[in-house]
């Protein structure tokens, strides 16, 4: 197994209320298993694990990991 507590961590930042993060299970069938709404200015720290294998976000944010910033729509910050 995995040592995923040296996983690399990511921020999410909403831009906006109402921005829907959705976690993803790992396996042969992908499904939802996690989903959390922030609003203007929340902030989300993730990383992935042995359950989680992609994250899905809707809505205006900024996702900030080891790659750099990523916008969901045209930057407005």
């Amino acid at each position: 197994m995995a040592d995923h507590n040296s996983s690399e961590y990511f921020v999410i930042k909403a831009l906006e209320n109402g921005v829907n993060v959705i976690g993803l299970t790992r396996g042969h069938d992908t499904r939802f298993h996690h989903s959390e709404k922030l609003d203007k200015g929340e902030v989300m720290i993730a990383q992935f694990t042995e359950h989680t294998s992609a994250v899905k976000v809707r809505g205006k944010a900024v996702i900030q990991t080891k790659f750099g910033l990523l916008y969901t729509t045209d930057k407005e910050v």
